[in-house]
């Protein structure tokens, strides 16, 4: 069908419309959207939200996440759903600046014991260039910025670009300067991270960094560190790094599932209620 078709316009609209409407009922804490993740949510059966459904009632709002990559705060995000449900305490991170200030800022603002941060995570404290779709703001064009211009060159390549830009009728750039643009964001390391916040446990250390997984799994200093979860997304890394972050993982002591784009890691020993998951 043609992207101009007046079924698919109007589809999108009613799209766009859902998701204004869901963003502000998170953001507001509205009660009728955290009572039907308390009262009527049921996850699917050995998924990952299955997981995360026990995990954070197993923790009795005690539970402490740092995110790395934290987008918009709701878009494709496996927790967001269980941060507002249990009231998880701990830090967002989000490098972007506009999507940070629009939207993470905001959804999580009435959420007291959680602080959203506007930087990436880092070896030191500082400043880096990060590189993104130099001409949409858009959430697909926003979720594949990252710190290495090649893997943004490689979307266009591998069609993931043109195939987003059809569905939502952007025409790309003739001028190919114009696809990729960079801006410094703010960097800050896991050990002023946890110094400046106070966190001497963590929970779940969730990572969505569009292949730049492994370098955080290795700046994060996992032995020291010791989150007890560790949730990271495969699907931007390459056999080489997907098969480092897993040999670190083991090598400290976790068992690891895959669920499709996101692999999951546990601290062992496994408790018993979480052994489904690993089998």
């Amino acid at each position: 069908m043609h992207k101009n078709h007046p079924l698919i316009s109007l589809k999108r609209k009613l799209q766009q419309q859902y998701k204004s409407l869901r963003f502000h009922l998170s953001a507001s804490n509205n009660l009728a959207f955290i009572g039907f993740y308390k009262y009527l949510y049921k996850p699917k059966e050995g998924s990952l939200s299955d997981f995360l459904n026990l995990y954070s009632q197993s923790k009795k709002n005690n539970f402490t996440v740092i995110q790395i990559g934290a987008n918009d705060g709701i878009t494709h995000d496996p927790i967001h759903k269980f941060i507002k449900r249990d009231n998880w305490r701990g830090v967002l991170l989000e490098p972007q600046p506009v999507v940070y200030h629009q939207y993470l800022k905001k959804i999580y603002v009435k959420n007291k014991g959680l602080t959203t941060l506007c930087a990436a995570i880092g070896e030191k404290d500082g400043c880096q260039p990060i590189y993104k779709i130099g001409f949409s703001d858009m959430r697909w064009a926003t979720g594949l910025t990252s710190f290495s211009k090649e893997k943004v060159l490689k979307a266009f390549e591998d069609g993931i670009v043109a195939s987003n830009c059809e569905k939502f009728g952007i025409e790309i750039p003739q001028d190919k300067s114009q696809w990729v643009s960079s801006e410094d964001v703010k960097v800050i390391s896991p050990e002023s991270l946890l110094e400046k916040h106070e966190i001497s446990k963590i929970d779940l250390l969730q990572i969505d960094a569009e292949g730049y997984d492994l370098e955080v799994i290795r700046i994060f200093d996992i032995p020291k560190t010791q989150p007890e979860a560790i949730i990271f997304e495969n699907v931007g890394l390459n056999n080489s790094d997907y098969n480092a972050c897993l040999r670190i993982l083991r090598e400290n002591h976790y068992s690891i599932r895959k669920f499709g784009p996101n692999t999951l890691a546990l601290k062992e020993p496994i408790d018993d209620m979480f052994q489904k998951f690993f089998h």
